[in-house]
C-alpha cells in the first residue's frame, strides 16, 4: 500500500451517496490499521456531501458531464486518498452539537485531514463558544489539519476564522458555461447558466411583474422557475445585479443575467430564444474572487488576515446524489455543477492530503504555511461581478498553488501552546481557555503580543507609533542557500526587515527575524496592505501584510 492511500480525509457534511462511481474502491487495499472508525448508515439525499467528498478523493471516471456541460474525465484532487464520512447536517441544518460530535469522532478515528464545507452565519461567535473553533483546536492539537470554508456572505465578514484552521475563500476557474439570448432584432446577449434545453422557435417575452393575476401585486408576480412553467412559460430570464459566471439550473429553458444585460433586454421585449449552454475553456482573466465569497476577518482577531487562501469554487463538476432533484431542476443526475465556498474548501483539503502523503512528519501548521506562502502570482486578483478591486481580506495569501506548496522552501511553524498564548493575548480568560482546551490554562504573563504570533501572514490592527514584529522561519530545502527579503509596503507606512538576508545550511534550521513598522499617514480606521517576500532565486515565500495606521 502506498503512502497516498494511507492518508485519510474526514469529510464532515451531509453524508454521501456510496453507490456513486466516484467512490469506487477498485484497486484499494484494506483500510489502514490506524483508522479506528466503524461503518454506519449516513446516506446523503441532498447531494452536497457527495459533491464535496468526490471533489477531494473521487476515483477517475471517464465521459462525465452534466447534460454535456463540462464533459471530460472526473476525478478528485487526491483519488488515492481515503475518505471517512461524518454526517453532521440533517435537513439543511448543521447543529453545533452534531458538528462537535463528528469532529470528536474523526479525531478518535485517526483521520489526517478534516474538511468542513460548512460554518456559522457571520458574525462568528468568539473562539471559546464556536463549535468549529473548539473542535478545530482539538484536531490541531492532535496533529490533524482542518480546512473549513469562509462562507458565501459577501460583503459580510468571513466565518471559521480561528488561527488553528485554514479558512478558504472562493475563486473562479478558467472555464465558463455560456448561454445566448437571441433577440428578434438580431442582437445577441451572452451570459452564464446551466441550460441543457433548447427553444426551437422565437417566443414572446414579458416582464414577470406584468404576469400578475387579478388580486396579486406586480411585486409578488416576480416568481421563478417552477411557477413560470406552471403558468405555461417555456423559458425564463432571471435578472440579478450581481450575476456573473455562476451557473444556475432551471426547469425550463433559462438564463441568469446582470443589470446591464437586463437594460439592453428591456429595450427589446418582443421575441427571444435561449440556446443550450456551451462549455468555454481557457477564459481570462482567471482566477477571480467569487462574487459572494465572504471577506474580512471578524473583530475577534483583526491581527490575523482571514480568509487564509482562495481556491476554485465556481461551477465545479462533481458527483451527486440521484435522489437530490430539488437542486437540479427536477432532473435525476449522477454528476452536478454547483458553486460556493463549499466547493473551494475541498480543493484546499485535497492539497493538504497530498502534502501530508509526501511529508508525513509535517505538522498542520507546516502544511498551512506551505499552502499560504507559495502563490507567486504577479497580477492582482479581482472580484466578480465587475472586476472590483480586492485585497488580502478577499483572497488571503492568494490563490492555492498545489505544485509550489510541495516545495515551499521556508515554513512558519506554531503549535497548540502558541495558539493558547495568542488567545491569551487577545483577552481570553483562563475559564474561556478551559472551554476550548478542556483543561485549566495558566496564561503567560505578560502575554506575547498578538502580532508576534508566528502566523504566515502579518497583521497589525493598531499601528500607533513605531512597532517591531517578530517571526521565526524554518528551512525545508536541500543544501545551503540564502534567502533575501523583499518588501512591498503601502505609502502610509514604512517597513524594514532585519536581517534582510537569511543563510541556511541544513533542513530544519530555524532563524528569527524582525519586521520594523514606521507609520507615515493615518489610514482613518481602514487597513492598508503590503507583502513580505523571502526569495533565494528559486522559491518565493510570500506573506501578506495588513496595517491599520492609527497615527504617524
Amino acid at each position: 500500500m502506498n503512502s497516498k492511500s494511507n492518508i485519510i480525509v474526514g469529510v464532515i457534511d451531509t453524508g454521501i451517496w456510496p453507490e456513486s462511481e466516484s467512490f469506487s474502491d477498485k484497486g484499494f487495499g484494506p483500510v489502514p490499521k490506524k483508522f479506528k472508525g466503524q461503518c454506519a448508515t449516513a446516506r446523503n439525499s441532498d447531494g452536497h456531501g457527495t459533491h464535496t467528498a468526490s471533489t477531494i478523493a473521487g476515483s477517475v471516471q471517464a465521459n462525465v458531464s452534466f447534460f454535456g456541460m463540462g464533459e471530460g474525465i472526473a476525478r478528485g484532487g487526491a483519488p488515492s486518498a481515503r475518505i471517512a464520512i461524518y454526517k453532521a447536517c440533517w435537513f439543511n441544518l448543521c447543529s453545533d452539537a452534531d458538528i462537535l460530535y463528528a469532529m470528536d469522532d474523526a479525531i478518535d478515528d485517526g483521520v489526517d485531514i478534516l474538511s468542513l464545507s460548512l460554518g456559522p452565519e457571520p458574525p462568528q461567535a468568539i473562539y471559546f463558544e464556536d463549535a468549529i473553533s473548539i473542535g478545530g483546536f482539538h484536531a490541531f492539537h492532535s496533529g490533524i489539519f482542518v480546512s473549513p470554508s469562509a462562507g458565501n456572505s459577501f460583503p459580510k465578514t468571513a466565518s471559521n476564522v480561528a488561527p488553528s484552521i485554514l479558512t478558504v475563500a472562493a475563486s473562479s476557474v478558467d472555464r465558463d458555461f455560456n448561454t445566448y439570448i437571441y433577440l428578434g432584432n438580431s442582437k445577441i446577449l451572452k451570459r452564464s447558466s446551466l441550460n441543457p434545453l433548447k427553444m426551437e422557435t422565437f417566443q414572446g417575452l414579458i416582464a414577470g411583474s406584468a404576469a400578475a393575476v387579478t388580486g396579486t401585486t406586480s411585486e409578488n408576480a416576480r416568481d421563478k422557475r417552477i411557477v413560470v412553467r406552471q403558468g405555461g412559460g417555456v423559458g425564463m430570464i432571471l435578472v440579478d445585479p450581481f450575476a456573473k459566471e455562476v451557473g444556475f439550473q432551471f426547469v425550463i429553458s433559462g438564463i441568469l443575467i446582470g443589470q446591464q444585460a437586463a437594460e439592453e433586454l428591456q429595450d427589446y421585449m418582443r421575441s427571444t430564444t435561449i440556446t443550450p449552454t456551451e462549455t468555454v475553456l481557457n477564459t481570462k482573466p482567471a482566477p477571480k474572487v467569487a462574487v459572494f465569497s465572504s471577506m474580512r476577518p471578524t473583530a475577534i482577531t483583526p491581527e490575523i488576515i482571514k480568509p487564509d487562501i482562495t481556491a476554485p469554487r465556481v461551477n465545479i463538476l462533481a458527483a451527486w446524489s440521484p435522489v437530490a432533484t430539488t437542486a437540479t431542476a427536477e432532473k435525476s443526475v449522477n454528476y452536478n455543477i454547483i458553486s460556493g465556498t463549499s466547493m473551494s474548501c475541498p480543493h484546499a483539503s485535497t492539497v493538504a492530503a497530498i502534502l501530508k502523503s509526501h511529508q508525513p512528519s509535517w505538522s498542520p501548521a507546516a502544511i498551512k504555511s506551505a499552502i499560504m506562502t507559495t502563490d507567486n502570482t504577479q497580477h492582482s486578483i479581482r472580484r466578480d461581478p465587475n472586476g472590483m478591486q480586492t485585497s488580502p481580506f478577499d483572497y488571503g495569501s492568494g490563490h492555492i498553488r498545489p505544485a509550489a506548496a510541495m516545495d515551499p522552501g521556508l515554513i512558519y511553524e506554531f503549535d497548540s501552546h502558541d495558539v493558547i498564548n495568542f488567545l491569551s493575548s487577545i483577552g481570553g480568560s483562563p475559564l474561556q481557555q478551559k472551554n476550548l482546551t478542556g483543561h485549566f490554562v495558566n496564561c503567560q504573563n505578560p502575554p506575547t503580543p498578538a502580532y508576534n504570533f508566528n502566523y504566515p501572514s502579518i497583521g497589525v490592527s493598531n499601528l500607533n507609533g513605531s512597532l517591531t514584529v517578530y517571526r521565526t522561519i524554518t528551512y525545508f530545502g536541500k543544501g545551503p542557500t540564502t534567502y533575501v527579503a523583499y518588501v512591498d509596503f503601502p505609502p502610509e507606512a514604512y517597513i524594514a526587515v532585519k536581517p534582510s538576508k537569511l543563510k541556511f545550511t541544513t533542513i530544519g534550521e530555524k532563524i528569527s527575524f524582525r519586521v520594523d513598522f514606521t507609520p507615515i499617514k493615518d489610514t482613518n480606521g481602514s487597513f492598508v496592505f503590503g507583502a513580505l517576500i523571502w526569495s533565494n532565486g528559486i522559491q518565493r515565500v510570500k506573506s501578506p501584510v495588513a496595517l491599520n495606521v492609527v497615527s504617524p
